[in-house]
């Protein structure tokens, strides 16, 4: 391929070009590159689901599509929610934007690295961007206590979370997001983005999409694109209380969901079985990789619930120069994490894909990384450099502002409106000690174990041979030497989270109550627990006519089986 394909990365700021750019670059004819890059599900839709799509082409690209309410509507049945509790985008990003603008007022809190909307999007608008680092010692968990302390001491009005996170793929469980959704009743906003939580499998009903809309101030994102393997269609939805989701909904165009998602949508009914199976295969395939990946020498693969695994490169490998070649050498694509805020290019994401095509990605980062050759990507131990990082500047601005914003920069050119860093790890603000959790049990297979306590998904630091990950398969290459285990850290002793400090008159359109909603009382703008589970008129209605759906279960555990 051209020097022109690379040169398409260093110009995409926080993503990746787009297959399209990429092939349109490479002058190659055929397929394109085996794509580890876009975070597809590979097994849905079925072959028999794009015969019949390819069948009705004509049609599908001819016609205006319905409106956006005939869409949701049919959404809405199959998922079970209430239509007043749902707002369907042309992607999750066209409601990020949607967010921003209406709800978010002046700030948004964002753990880093994360996806990039969530930190580019209300920086273009001209908000403040509190970001609170994840740290790469403690395997990139987040530690939900010191976030909301975080907050408290920022006054940030806005708070988001991804769970799973991208691009690691750390999990929150449950009862630990409900819990921290209550302790910050008095935001404005608190944005649960679940566009990869369809992969995960540490838990059976792992969604906070009923407990959201029983809430006056949550906002939960679910994506469809990625889930469906379709993310060139442009189609996901959010779930609020009515009053929220409403807010979003009357500002969407009437036709802002094409043909392609009508279609799809209205196919879905009837192939809730093999959806629910391709799942189960992506978390079966995350397994193997995640094996394969770990026996390679150096590397470090994090334990992930998306569909994707983050690995750190050996020590003195450059990201950029794996990327390049993987694709020039091996037509191979992968997601190099130097330019996410709070990664460096010392990190790839690597989605999960079918175990032949795995093979093929091992056997090209054997030779990219450790082929004995003049080029190899790792250098001897006497000219290793340790760090590499895509984002040294962002990485600066975190370490010496200490969560100040642009302190001490004055005398510089300004940067982006409205970044401010969180303060580097053992600096600034005194943080509480992170609140205990218990291990969660080892997942074997593809089912799902259960957990023995509720609580936030511990995340062990990082060790060059990780062994979250039972029964790798094994490669044909020789095993590396054993690697010393550092001891073990005590765990830090317990804090409750931070106590709801009282809104400022002015700091929400409405007031707060106080206190739990007791049963049967809905919250301002929010349901009561009966609403939600269909009464009271606001029962979710399969479209007129249309069979009952078949194989697909509770929004909550969609596409679950067991």
């Amino acid at each position: 391929m051209s020097g022109n394909v690379t040169s398409l990365f260093r110009g995409t700021a926080a993503h990746s070009p787009s297959m399209a750019a990429l092939t349109r670059e490479s002058g190659e004819a055929g397929a394109g590159p085996v794509d580890f890059c876009i975070p597809c599900n590979p097994y849905f839709p079925t072959p028999a689901m794009f015969e019949e799509m390819a069948g009705r082409l004509r049609d599908i690209i001819t016609y205006y599509p319905s409106g956006a309410e005939t869409i949701t509507a049919e959404l809405c049945g199959l998922l079970e929610l209430p239509p007043q509790c749902v707002a369907m985008g042309n992607g999750s990003t066209e409601l990020i934007t949607w967010i921003d603008h209406l709800l978010v007022r002046d700030s948004l809190a964002v753990p880093v690295p994360t996806f990039g909307r969530w930190t580019d999007q209300p920086m273009e608008t001209g908000k403040r961007v509190d970001m609170f680092p994840l740290q790469e010692s403690a395997g990139f968990a987040l530690d939900l206590a010191r976030y909301a302390e975080f907050v408290r001491a920022r006054g940030t009005r806005t708070v988001v979370i991804c769970n799973p996170n991208n691009p690691d793929g750390g999990y929150l469980h449950k009862q630990a997001l409900v819990q921290f959704m209550d302790a910050m009743a008095d935001r404005d906003l608190v944005v649960i983005d679940e566009s990869f939580l369809e992969f995960a499998d540490a838990e059976a009903e792992p969604s906070v999409v009923r407990e959201a809309m029983l809430r006056p101030n949550v906002v939960v994102l679910r994506s469809l694109g990625k889930n469906f393997g379709l993310h060139g269609i442009r189609f996901g939805y959010l779930v609020a209380n009515p009053a929220l989701a409403g807010r979003v909904r009357a500002m969407l165009p009437k036709w802002n969901l094409n043909s392609f998602a009508e279609h799809v949508v209205f196919m879905l009914r009837d192939h809730g079985p093999e959806y629910a199976q391709s799942l189960h295969q992506v978390r079966r395939d995350r397994l193997e990789m995640a094996g394969r990946l770990s026996a390679l020498p150096g590397l470090t693969v994090y334990p992930s619930q998306g569909n994707f695994l983050f690995v750190r490169l050996p020590v003195g490998a450059e990201g950029t120069v794996v990327r390049d070649r993987m694709l020039t050498e091996h037509r191979i694509l992968v997601r190099e994490c130097g330019n996410k805020i709070g990664s460096s290019s010392r990190f790839l994401r690597l989605v999960v894909r079918p175990q032949v095509d795995v093979h093929r990605l091992v056997s090209g980062l054997e030779q990219v990384l450790y082929g004995s050759r003049r080029g190899a990507a790792v250098p001897g131990p006497a000219t290793g450099t340790g760090y590499s990082s895509g984002t040294a500047a962002v990485d600066r601005l975190v370490s010496e502002t200490n969560g100040a914003g642009m302190r001490a920069l004055a005398a510089q050119p300004a940067g982006p409106p409205g970044l401010a860093a969180a303060p580097a790890a053992g600096t600034g603000m005194p943080l509480p000690a992170a609140v205990p959790v218990a291990p969660a049990a080892a997942t074997v297979g593809p089912m799902p174990m259960p957990v023995p306590a509720p609580q936030q998904v511990p995340r062990p630091a990082p060790v060059p041979q990780p062994a979250p990950y039972p029964g790798p398969v094994p490669v044909p290459h020789p095993a590396p030497a054993p690697r010393p285990t550092p001891d073990p850290v005590p765990p830090p002793a317990p804090a409750p989270y931070p106590a709801p400090a009282p809104a400022p008159a002015a700091a929400a359109p409405h007031p707060v109550p106080s206190g739990p909603t007791p049963p049967g009382v809905p919250a301002r703008g929010g349901l009561t627990a009966a609403q939600v589970r269909g009464t009271d008129g606001l029962e979710s209605v399969p479209a007129e006519g249309r069979p009952a759906s078949r194989g697909w279960p509770d929004p909550a555990g969609m596409g679950r089986t067991g």
